[in-house]
């Protein structure tokens, strides 16, 4: 190493950039701290606002670095030749440490990461921006990078440098990325980005877009979190669940919000540890075959039930770490239950901390209020015709699903994403390029994501929330359509609903209501929701959405239950309706498990069980759920009687079912049905069983045909169907 030339090192200093770095507005940190070539000499120089001396120490050599008065903060000192490594001892009011120089250390990113980033193509794009620990050059750190592009200056901020911006900005690369790599931090460290904007004003605090982990709320910071040492299980269980997840396959999906599900004392929600027993393993017993969660992407407001996410790579720390939430899904996984998310990519908060105006302008947001604010939200609206942006969402759905084993992802308020006129007058929308209504950006943002993921993760599942009658939902982009596995069919909740929640002696006039789905009920891939939206807002439950006294109350849910589990279609159901929550759901407290001491609840919550084990095991009952094959009218038009009976097919050696309903409440006895196979019919479950809270009314464990047509059928049989009941027969030998 050359001789320090301490009288030189200062005339080396360009005052104008020691000024920038002093007052926090430097734009090229890496051009002036750490070595520069300057005039034939090595200048180093350092930036430690409050320190009261620096040295140099390179090999077994101490250069004490020369402190310049009017930049406080910053040292310097010269060398002939530049040492090939060095670390930096900073002493300051009787406390001394040593350590690494930011600005010693080269870029992590390539060109080739940087074209494929500003291309939108990086496909796993969370590998390349936020925060990754990692060895560079040989020493332990952490790697930062985020993309702001109208920045004057981003900086790394944090604890470790007492939230100062000045003392790490970051490095500017091709496409607007700013980089650094900060030795010595590691797992665990809290952060968030200082950002200048295009006219150099300081920015509020950013959480990083791709953060791995977050801080408790009201608290905002970031949190880097490793995630490269993940330990897994289920091997066997990915390498099957292909066929669990079929158009072909019985699912059965139980809705959860994990933070209401269940409660500790004093009204603490469980940790994902927690949940990895207590809801698995009921679930497991209920016989459902997916768990699906509301969004835990990480939220500001517990009130948006986590559909205003702000930290969607981080799952909310409310119930623990990213480690604890992946044994969440190792544990369902060990039990045979798939794990799908509610994934939100229509729209985000506006949280100062947030995507909004990232860098100072509307990067990650539509600048037209027409476009970019959801008004029945108050959310801001991804602007998905930037490549970066669309990248950002397509990049975290396979995030999620190849970090964490999800088997699928439940995307939602898809209405709001394909139509720009969405809830807004016909003068608070800008129309596409063609004049028309449809998002075409929001569209091919949800078929590359249907493309990636099923692509990239073999057997996972996608599914659309998604409300109107927009073709091809659930057809392959190819063919098309947009791409998800499935959809989820409002139109059968809603009038199905309806058709419920009227008092028995109407129901002859709304008799249709009940059958009308079956005239579209093959042309998508269906889920049957009966989700948390109809139980909030002052819905009231389920069970006091069904008219008539208390046991006709039950009655009708039952009945409901029955029709919804032999209706084509997947099922979904939402936490506490199984056993007939009396109150609406709320998301500040535990489900009423108390409840199901009652009878009548546990009756409700035994008929759900079961339906679900005779749904699995009985292939007539969801092998052709998307097929018109798979479904036949035995009666359809007995609206005086409000008597509803129809056959479910399954492959060709499967044992056919055959379903009736009475939506009154009176009993009918000795009402024939058309049978389409002759023999022995087994009252497989019947809603009246005294075991499910009924009246013990029924047909004495099954009926037998006789040689009578009827129905359109060669055979028939009389048979009781007690009021308001579903009763399910599967056919024996004959």
């Amino acid at each position: 190493m050359g001789q320090t030339k301490t009288p030189d090192a200062a005339a080396l200093v360009d005052h104008n950039a020691a000024r920038a770095i002093a007052n926090g507005h430097c734009a090229d940190p890496f051009a002036q701290l750490g070595l520069q070539d300057r005039d034939g000499a090595v200048l180093l120089s350092v930036f430690v606002p409050g320190a009261d001396a620096v040295t140099c120490l390179a090999g077994q050599t101490e250069v004490p670095l020369v402190a310049l008065r009017d930049y406080p903060g910053l040292f310097v000192a010269a060398f002939s030749k530049a040492p090939q490594t060095y670390r930096l001892h900073a002493t300051a009011q009787g406390s001394n440490w040593t350590f690494d120089d930011p600005y010693s250390f080269g870029p992590v990113l390539s060109q080739d990461d940087l074209y494929f980033i500003g291309e939108g193509s990086y496909r796993r794009l969370w590998q390349a921006l936020g925060a990754h620990v990692m060895t560079h050059e040989g020493v332990d750190g952490t790697h930062f990078a985020v993309w702001a592009p109208n920045a004057q200056r981003v900086s790394v901020v944090g604890n470790f440098n007492v939230w100062d911006g000045r003392r790490a900005p970051m490095r500017r690369r091709d496409g607007g990325i700013w980089e650094i790599f900060m030795p010595g931090l590691g797992d665990g460290e809290i952060y968030k980005y200082e950002i200048l904007g295009p006219d150099g004003a300081p920015l509020p605090l950013k959480a990083d877009p791709f953060g791995y982990g977050s801080e408790h709320p009201p608290r905002t910071g970031s949190v880097v979190r490793d995630l490269s040492h993940a330990q897994w299980h289920d091997a066997t269980f990915l390498q099957t669940r292909a066929q669990a997840q079929t158009i072909d396959a019985p699912i059965s999906i139980y809705e959860v919000n994990l933070a209401s599900w269940k409660r500790a004392p004093g009204n603490r929600p469980l940790s994902y540890v927690e949940l990895a027993t207590d809801l698995v393993d009921y679930a497991a017993w209920m016989g459902f075959t997916h768990i699906e969660m509301m969004p835990i992407s990480e939220h500001p407001f517990d009130g948006s039930w986590g559909y205003q996410p702000i930290g969607m790579y981080a799952p909310t720390i409310r119930h623990g770490t990213p480690d604890e939430f992946r044994a969440l899904v190792d544990a369902a996984h060990a039990k045979g239950l798939g794990v799908l998310l509610d994934w939100v990519p229509g729209h985000f908060p506006t949280d100062a901390h947030g995507l909004g105006s990232f860098d100072g302008t509307h990067l990650y947001e539509h600048a037209d209020p027409r476009e970019g604010f959801h008004q029945d939200w108050n959310t801001l609206i991804p602007n998905f015709g930037r490549n970066e942006v669309a990248n950002y969402y397509t990049s975290n759905a396979l995030y999620w699903l190849e970090e964490y084993h999800l088997d699928g992802l439940r995307v939602d308020a898809v209405a709001s994403m394909l139509y720009r006129d969405y809830s807004r007058k016909h003068d608070e929308w800008v129309p596409n390029k063609d004049g028309g209504r449809e998002n075409y950006e929001a569209i091919a943002l949800l078929q590359n994501m249907n493309t990636l993921t099923y692509g990239e993760v073999p057997g996972i599942m996608t599914v659309a929330e998604e409300s109107t009658a927009f073709p091809g939902v659930s057809r392959p982009v190819d063919y098309g359509g947009l791409g998800f596995g499935f959809k989820w069919n409002m139109g059968w909740m809603n009038d199905s609903l309806r058709y419920m929640e009227l008092d028995p002696i109407h129901r002859k006039h709304h008799h249709h209501e009940m059958t009308f789905s079956l005239h579209y009920a093959f042309g998508e891939n269906y889920v049957l929701p009966i989700s948390h939206d109809e139980v909030v807002h002052g819905k009231g439950s389920m069970l006091h959405k069904m008219p008539g006294n208390a046991w006709e109350r039950y009655a009708n849910l039952r009945a409901y239950y029955g029709f919804m589990w032999t209706h084509p279609g997947k099922k979904l159901l939402f936490m506490g309706q199984e056993f007939a929550q009396s109150k609406e759901w709320n998301h500040n407290q535990s489900l009423d498990w108390h409840e199901c001491d009652d009878g009548r609840h546990k009756g409700m919550q035994m008929w759900v069980r079961d339906l679900n084990l005779l749904y699995r095991a009985t292939p007539s009952l969801h092998l052709n759920d998307t097929r018109p094959s798979g479904f036949q009218w035995l009666e359809a038009n007995d609206a005086d009687r409000s008597v509803f009976a129809y056959v479910r097919h399954g492959g060709p050696d499967d044992p056919k079912v055959v379903v009736v309903m009475n939506m009154t409440p009176v009993d009918r006895p000795g009402y024939c049905v058309g049978l389409p196979v002759a023999g022995r019919w087994r009252e497989a479950l019947n809603s009246d069983a005294e075991a499910y809270g009924g009246g013990g009314r029924g047909n004495m464990g099954g009926i037998s045909s006789e040689n009578t047509p009827w129905m359109g059928q060669d055979q028939s049989a009389l048979m009781n169907i007690p009021p308001l009941s579903t009763v399910i027969f599967v056919h024996q030998d004959a």
